[in-house]
């Protein structure tokens, strides 16, 4: 329950700052701002369709660390 409660409390603090949105880029700004809205939308989709994979491998060794730690002081 803890584990979970500090995922979510994770997730809203890092998706709520401004700056996980962009690095800060100027080449990457003005590339993708010069581009249309739906080009700017597939942008965003394959950014996420990177970060998923990324992100649930991640995610799968930190609770397997987390359980194996768990399991080593009980």
């Amino acid at each position: 329950m803890r584990l979970r409660l500090f995922l979510l409390t994770a997730v809203l603090v890092l998706g709520l700052t401004s700056r996980t949105y962009a690095q800060g880029c100027a080449l990457c700004y003005t590339t993708a701002s010069a581009v249309g809205a739906a080009a700017q939308r597939s942008l965003n989709w394959g950014i996420f369709a990177l970060l998923v994979p990324a992100l649930a491998l991640f995610l799968s060794v930190m609770i397997l660390l987390y359980r194996r730690a768990i399991s080593s002081t009980a």
